[in-house]
């Protein structure tokens, strides 16, 4: 164990994979390379009439009390956004900044600590640098994850990925994200390159070897006026009347929240019990998966975040290579990591 190391009580790391909003648009598939025939999607209010259809209480499934219940409508007020009929295509753009000085804390109380946590993620950059996490990264861009159910069913994809310099598109990579598996972050066998080349741009920033900001646009075509899904917003305080679905907007433009853009693309994590059946999940320190109500990374069996950091860094005890990749991908995250009080 390392002598009077102990856990910070003050310990944060600011993200290095930093995305905006995506917005979206419309258009015709073939209008791809013409920006000024995309017309900014947006938000709409329909109500609608919809019947009882929800799992019943054992007191409510007299017949008597569910035909009474049926005859009162259950009326909503929803947000929808959907193409114009006119437009097959939708269209959404981002930008990525990333970031150097991966695992260097951005606030840390304990200097002991601080200086061998840098030892040890130095450590781990000479060994291994950033090539494997930023191929992951690449991956999610090329395939088009970030789309999220937008990308479900979709006829045709394609994701260009641009590098900005001076305000100009220096370098661009087209991918067709259909053609690489959702649940396999490897290149497909038609990949010249491109995908390697991205990954080697992504590393480049992360070891702060050059300043990397990406546009990232996706033309998924899913038919003429088909419904598209932005972020739902989340309302903590409803009042009575409101929309029972509210969704997010950029000055009036349909849009997905950078936060989900950024979980998509730290959707790397394989290296979980459980990875071949389940596929990769998101980087977080107990492997949450909200939408399964299922922490994979229980702290029981020592493959938490947190006791792989400590025992990493306070009791000298290193990692496989493959938790060490998750370490560091969990600091590239960001986040608040003192010990509790």
């Amino acid at each position: 164990m390392s002598k009077d190391i102990k856990t910070a009580s003050v310990l944060a790391f600011e993200r290095k994979l930093d995305p905006s909003d995506a917005l979206m648009f419309s258009g015709a598939w073939e209008d791809r390379e013409v920006s000024a025939n995309w017309k900014p999607i947006g938000l709409r209010t329909k109500s609608v009439r919809g019947t009882i259809s929800n799992r019943l209480k054992a007191t409510g499934q007299d017949p008597a009390k569910l035909d009474a219940a049926i005859q009162s409508p259950n009326l909503q007020t929803v947000d929808v956004a959907s193409l114009p009929a006119d437009a097959d295509t939708l269209k959404v753009q981002f930008t990525l900044r990333v970031l150097g000085g991966a695992g260097t804390p951005s606030a840390c109380n304990d200097a002991a600590y601080r200086d061998k946590l840098l030892s040890t993620v130095s450590g781990y950059v000479q060994a291994n640098g950033f090539g494997e996490l930023a191929q992951r990264y690449a991956a999610n861009l090329a395939n088009g994850r970030f789309l999220w159910r937008n990308r479900t069913g979709a006829e045709q994809a394609i994701v260009q990925v641009g590098h900005i310099k001076e305000g100009a598109i220096a370098e661009q990579w087209t991918f067709d994200a259909l053609a690489h598996n959702i649940h396999d972050l490897s290149a497909p066998a038609t990949d010249t390159g491109a995908l390697s080349a991205l990954g080697s741009l992504i590393a480049d920033g992360l070891s702060g070897r050059g300043h990397v900001l990406l546009q990232v646009t996706a033309f998924v075509r899913i038919g003429s006026g088909q419904e598209v899904f932005p972020s739902q917003e989340l309302i903590l305080d409803r009042g009575r009347g409101d929309k029972s679905k509210t969704l997010y907007d950029v000055c009036g433009t349909a849009a997905i929240h950078s936060q989900k853009i950024g979980n998509a693309l730290r959707t790397i994590d394989t290296w979980y019990t459980g990875a071949d059946e389940n596929g990769p999940i998101a980087v977080e320190p107990y492997g949450s998966v909200t939408t399964q109500g299922k922490a994979w990374r229980q702290p029981k069996e020592k493959k938490d975040f947190y006791s792989l950091l400590d025992g990493w860094i306070v009791k000298d005890k290193v990692p496989e290579q493959d938790q060490q990749h998750f370490v560091l991908a969990t600091l590239i995250r960001g986040g608040v990591f003192g010990e509790a009080g």
